[in-house]
């Protein structure tokens, strides 16, 4: 392994008495696609904020390709590129513009910024709407415009705050064949998401934090072979039925769990387990055998419960 361009060592931020960021230890290599996952308030925007160089950390070590966000925030800002959760486009400016002016941010000159404006709006498949004002542009338009600009100075490392929410699933993969070929060419990527999905699809190794914390760590494969099982069955008895139906389950699959809508049952052979369900004279509504996910694994560590 290289020499990691992140390392964060028991990273805390405070507001107050209350420490939204509690211990973090991790590292990102170079060329890395590295996730932050959790639900509402558990802390990653928060440290997305501290890795970005905007928020100073209440305390524990943090080192950005060597360098220390908090002593030397310019230097370590020029080699970042930063998406942010919302769209913060000029929406005045027409879409080249809008790489331009903000390239200008960065002391490039117009001659590097028009050849590299062109650049990345073929990248962001965006050639045609060059000369279109921001305001015209669909969401998907507009995050990819988004990605783009962080791109204009060329970083080493780019920083995604949830950079798919909100977009239809065409504009989602869009933005995964983008985020690929950046992968591809070397750029390390730091991204939080609440699409499990996602995470799958982009991420080589995450973390999963709760209330500042980390609570598990690992390629999302190693973390559904350790915190989940190969398979779920899904089984649907009927509303105030699950319960009574799950207490003749015993024994079958590894774990089980009751919602109130239906019973989840962790297998490694889900179809093995649905013929002894039937065996034993049971009839579930409806019936599904699905392979586990890292949602499965990011509801076992976090709780179903709805965070605010």
């Amino acid at each position: 392994m290289s020499e990691p361009v992140i390392r964060a060592t028991d990273l805390v931020k405070s507001y107050g008495g209350v420490r939204a960021v509690d211990g973090l230890s991790f590292e990102v290599s170079r060329g890395e696609s590295f996730g932050l996952l959790g639900p509402n308030g558990a802390g990653k925007s928060t440290t997305m904020r501290m890795l970005g160089g905007v928020s100073r950390r209440s305390g524990g070590r943090l080192e950005i390709l060597g360098l220390d966000p908090d002593e030397q925030g310019p230097r370590v800002r020029a080699h970042l590129g930063v998406v942010p959760q919302q769209d913060n486009l000029d929406e005045e400016l027409p879409v080249r513009e809008n790489l331009v002016v903000y390239g200008r941010y960065f002391g490039l000159p117009h001659s590097y910024l028009r050849p590299k404006a062109d650049q990345l709006l073929e990248f962001a498949q965006l050639t045609e709407k060059a000369s279109a004002l921001v305001s015209e542009l669909s969401g998907g338009m507009k995050r990819r415009l988004t990605i783009a600009r962080s791109l204009v100075s060329d970083p080493r490392i780019l920083l995604l705050d949830e950079p798919t929410t909100g977009l239809d699933p065409q504009a989602r993969h869009a933005l995964w064949d983008r985020l690929f070929r950046l992968k591809e060419q070397g750029v390390t990527l730091v991204l939080t998401t609440h699409y499990m999905d996602e995470a799958e699809q982009l991420c080589d190794r995450l973390v999963v934090v709760d209330h500042g914390r980390i609570m598990a760590e690992g390629s999302p494969a190693e973390l559904i072979r350790r915190w989940s099982t190969r398979e779920v069955l899904e089984l649907r008895f009927g509303s105030g039925r699950n319960a009574a139906a799950a207490e003749r389950l015993g024994g079958i699959g590894s774990r089980l769990e009751v919602l109130p809508d239906r019973v989840l049952v962790y297998s490694d052979d889900g179809e093995r387990d649905l013929e002894e369900i039937s065996r034993r004279g049971l009839r579930p509504v409806t019936s599904l055998v699905r392979r586990s996910s890292l949602e499965d694994v990011f509801l076992r560590l976090t709780g179903r419960s709805l965070v605010d």
